[in-house]
């Protein structure tokens, strides 16, 4: 039986594409909507790759993450903006969102929304008061960093395959 393969890849001249593939393929909605953590890489300041997982939180348009304003990343993002981020479940198949992008950082003052919300995705909401106002405590400043889609990929291993499978299977159907 043959599969038709579906190529949902948005190589970006305009970040409106990968916007639109974000917010409105279902795939992308369902893992945007989990309470799977982002996991974010950058280039550190001493040029090693780095990879951190992320409570994020993502508002049609942007990603957003928020941290320490003493976190590594903080220094690293500032020097180098540029970023890759997945979000992928522990499923057969697995399913996987891959997203590039750059990154925005800004110093506030207090906690700044996008941390609760993105906190609140993976607290029982019982819990929030309680969370929020230690949060609130602990943070007297915290660094939003807002990334902006330039490029995303979904990848479901049934229909939408990595571009390198993709080509091996058009081989051997050839």
């Amino acid at each position: 039986m043959k599969r038709h393969l579906r190529r949902v890849y948005v190589k970006m001249n305009s970040q409106n594409n990968a916007v639109n593939l974000l917010n409105n393929d279902p795939l992308a909605k369902e893992l945007l909507q989990s309470n799977i953590l982002v996991r974010m890489a950058y280039t550190g300041t001493d040029g090693f790759p780095r990879v951190v997982p992320l409570g994020f939180y993502w508002d049609s348009t942007q990603f957003y993450v928020c941290t320490a304003t003493n976190a590594p990343k903080v220094r690293a993002l500032e020097t180098n903006p540029k970023v890759a981020m997945t979000i992928d479940t522990n499923t057969q198949p697995p399913h996987v969102l891959l997203v590039r992008g750059t990154a925005r950082l800004e110093i506030v003052d207090g906690v700044p929304l996008e941390f609760l919300k993105a906190s609140h995705k993976y607290i029982e909401p019982q819990s929030w008061p309680e969370f929020d106002t230690q949060a609130r405590a602990l943070y007297k400043q915290m660094a939003r960093i807002a990334i902006l889609p330039e490029w995303a990929k979904l990848l479901d291993f049934e229909t939408r395959l990595p571009s390198a499978i993709e080509a091996l299977a058009g081989k051997r159907q050839g």
